[in-house]
C-alpha cells in the first residue's frame, strides 16, 4: 500500500474507533434495576451534613480551627465541595453547628442518659464523667477550650457549658454533702481531675496512671472526706 493510501486510511480508522467507544452501551452495575423509558438516572449520593460536621470536629482535635477549611475537608472525604454549600451558609456556619453538635454530645445527651439511668448520686457521677470525657470528647474539649482562648464567643459558649456541668456536680454532691463548701470544693476538685488529667505527666510508683485518677475521683466520692 503506498502512502497516499495510508494517510486516506488513518481518519477513517481513528473515525471507526471513537463511533465504537460512542456507541457501546451502557451497562448498569450487577443487581441495578434498569431505568424505565424515559426515567432518568438517579443522582450520585448527596454527602450527609453530619459527615461535614463530623469531619469538621476531627479536624478541630487535630488542628484547632485553623485546620477546619471546606477544601481540606472535601479532599480529606473524598468528595467535591459543592455540596458543601448546599448545607451551610460559608465556614462559620459548619464552626456554629460543630459547637452546637459537640455541645449536645457532651453535655445535654449525657445528662439524658444519666436520668434515664437512674442510680444513687455516686453511680450518676462515674456515669456521668464516663459518657462525658471518653478519648474522642476529650481531644475535642480540649480543642475548644483552646478555641475560647482566642475567640470571645466561643468562650461565653464553654463557660455556659462549664457552668451546666458544674450545676450537675453541685447537685450530686450536695444530695449527700451538707457543707456548701465542701460541696464546692469537690465539685471543683473532681472537674479539674476530668479535665487536666492528660496535662499530668508525674509517675505514679506502684500504679499506671489510669489507677492513679481513679483513685482520686473515688476519693472524692465518699460520703465524708
Amino acid at each position: 500500500m503506498d502512502f497516499a493510501s495510508r494517510a486516506t486510511l488513518r481518519p477513517l480508522v481513528l473515525y471507526g474507533a471513537v463511533y465504537s467507544m460512542c456507541t457501546v452501551p451502557y451497562t448498569l452495575p450487577p443487581g441495578h434495576p434498569s431505568p424505565r423509558a424515559g426515567e432518568q438516572m438517579p443522582p450520585a449520593p448527596r454527602t450527609p451534613r453530619s459527615r461535614w460536621i463530623e469531619a469538621g470536629l476531627d479536624a478541630l482535635a487535630r488542628g484547632g480551627p485553623d485546620a477546619v477549611r471546606v477544601e481540606a475537608l472535601a479532599a480529606e472525604m473524598g468528595v467535591t465541595k459543592g455540596g458543601f454549600y448546599g448545607y451551610f451558609d460559608g465556614r462559620t456556619a459548619l464552626l456554629d453547628e460543630m459547637l452546637d453538635e459537640w455541645e449536645h454530645r457532651s453535655t445535654g445527651a449525657v445528662l439524658e442518659q444519666v436520668e434515664a439511668e437512674g442510680g444513687d448520686p455516686a453511680e450518676r457521677l462515674r456515669l456521668a464523667g464516663r459518657l462525658t470525657f471518653t478519648d474522642e470528647l476529650h481531644r475535642i474539649d480540649l480543642a475548644v477550650r483552646e478555641w475560647a482562648r482566642q475567640d470571645p464567643s466561643v468562650a461565653a459558649r464553654l463557660r455556659r457549658i462549664d457552668n451546666t456541668r458544674m450545676e450537675f456536680l453541685r447537685t450530686m454532691f450536695g444530695s449527700f454533702i451538707a457543707d456548701p463548701d465542701e460541696v464546692e470544693a469537690r465539685s471543683t476538685l473532681i472537674f479539674a481531675l476530668a479535665i487536666g488529667r492528660h496535662f499530668i505527666a508525674a509517675d505514679h510508683p506502684g500504679r499506671t496512671h489510669l489507677e492513679a485518677i481513679n483513685l482520686a475521683g473515688e476519693l472524692l466520692l465518699r460520703p465524708a472526706l
